[in-house]
């Protein structure tokens, strides 16, 4: 079969993460052919791969937000639009009644506009957006509203418009854009429709927006709706929705996904790769603390070091390793090294991107500080490692740390609220004054993940994913 994966902001530009599962899930299907159709956000990452793609990818289409953001056109067209058009991209626009993935069809069918930004310089849209404005939004500034509307909108209005390859699954790692566009070729192609949802995409950009100085205040909330409704399109257009555990399978529920829909799998690791890091020591040395991710905010890199910084007064031999990218926010990292100098902090360092199977046997406590995760990588990593983790309350974290309800293996590290950097600094002391007791979380932790989360477990489940709903493909082709 050949499967088309959807990417956004992702692979083959990041590193870690929803990249490396990707990479993964490619190398351990090679029965199957995949092609990527990746958004990214700039087009000075046009054909910057971190990745070798494997023998069985046989192709990369590359989609760039800024280029779709700088067209420009001379004109507006007038009475474009049919009656129904003008209704779905309304209610598209307003944000509360949920249209289908048909209804966008009819209007962004395939070859209908010479131009892309046809549908969007159209006065019958531009009717559209005055429309909602004064319904709902008259107490703003209306040249900030419709410039907002342009930066939401006509990425999705671009995609829509373009033809994706032809596949015989359509499976986004992301609702957002992807997510809507993924489910608009299975629609046209009349194929099957799959979504993994790594983390909750809709809150991911949710709590990004809260935290950015790029959408002013009072344009937030428009840009957080946008996202959740986004979200609601994916998951009605989607066959399978695939978590990665069971609350954010609650959690999709809740955001406007069907139940019977959902099926949970969770992330797997290389265990091998670790085979030959070490069980953790008494060495008697100071305690090397390591984190490894992404220096980007949502990681949150500066609570991991006022929190380092609490460590250092109790432990002042004490060492932090940051074992990540430094590339995708050069700003953040530049925060990052500001609040190094004006901590006063000693012995941080920050290695970029290394080949984490060579460094986690050096580290004695690993750390995760991110305000928004799905089921990290790094932290079945660290126990395939033999290493206990600190981590944020995010994601699956807390279920990584002290397992479900059928899992009595007992507790692999210390779970604390994100931002807590008192609260981080305290458990990080404590494993560290604790030689046994961190030992004997590392082996949990090992033990968890060699019942649970391994590579072999993972490719096995989506080799029964991609053969279900291939057949179910076969038989009648989709549903509109």
């Amino acid at each position: 079969m050949r499967i088309c994966l959807l990417a956004e902001g992702s692979y083959p530009y990041v590193v870690g993460g929803v990249s490396s599962w990707i990479q993964m899930l490619m190398q351990g299907l090679p029965e199957h052919e995949f092609i990527i159709y990746s958004v990214g956000a700039e087009a000075k990452e046009r054909g910057n791969f971190k990745y070798k793609l494997p023998e069985n990818c046989v192709g990369v289409e590359e989609m760039f937000l800024d280029e779709i953001l700088s067209l420009r056109s001379s004109e507006m067209l007038e009475d474009i639009l049919a009656h129904d058009d003008r209704r779905t991209l309304y209610e598209l626009v307003r944000g509360e009644r949920d249209i289908t993935l048909k209804e966008l069809l009819q209007v962004f069918a395939y070859g209908r506009w010479k131009s892309p930004l046809a549908v969007f310089m159209s006065s019958d849209f531009f009717d559209v957006i005055v429309r909602v404005y004064r319904e709902q939004y008259e107490n703003l500034p209306f040249t900030d509203f419709f410039w907002t509307m342009r930066s939401m909108l006509l990425p999705l209005f671009y995609l829509l418009q373009q033809k994706l390859p032809e596949a015989d699954i359509y499976h986004s790692v992301a609702t957002g854009y992807c997510g809507v566009i993924g489910g608009m070729a299975a629609t046209r192609y009349k194929k099957p429709y799959m979504i993994t949802e790594h983390g909750v995409y809709s809150r991911e950009r949710e709590a990004e927006i809260l935290k950015s100085d790029w959408v002013k205040t009072d344009f937030k909330g428009i840009w957080i709706r946008y996202f959740y409704y986004l979200a609601r399109l994916s998951y009605h257009a989607a066959d399978r929705l695939y978590t990665l555990f069971e609350h954010n399978g609650k959690i999709a529920v809740d955001l406007g996904c069907a139940p019977e829909k959902i099926k949970i799998v969770p992330n797997g690791v290389h265990m091998e790769r670790f085979a030959a890091s070490p069980e953790l020591s008494d060495h008697g040395g100071p305690i090397t603390i390591g984190a490894v991710v992404r220096v980007v905010p949502i990681k949150d890199i500066l609570t991991l070091l006022r929190s380092f910084a609490i460590v250092k007064r109790e432990l002042p031999d004490a060492r932090l390793v940051v074992m990540g990218g430094l590339e995708e926010d050069p700003d953040y990292v530049a925060v990052c090294h500001r609040t190094v100098r004006m901590l006063g902090l000693e012995d941080v360092t920050f290695t970029g991107s290394v080949p984490v199977a060579e460094y986690l046997p050096k580290m004695d406590i690993l750390v995760l500080s991110s305000i928004s995760e799905g089921q990290p990588l790094a932290v079945l990593e660290g126990f395939s490692a033999h290493r206990p983790y600190v981590t944020t309350d995010v994601g699956c974290c807390r279920e990584l740390i002290f397992g479900d309800s059928s899992d009595d293996l007992g507790t692999a590290g210390a779970v604390v609220a994100p931002l807590d950097y008192e609260a981080m600094a305290h458990e990080i002391i404590r494993l560290a004054k604790d030689y046994e007791l961190r030992r004997s979380m590392a082996e949990v932790g090992y033990e968890r993940t060699k019942s649970r989360y391994t590579y072999e477990q993972f490719i096995e489940s989506y080799h029964e994913a991609y053969a279900d709903i291939g057949k179910e493909g076969a038989h009648g082709g989709r549903r509109i």
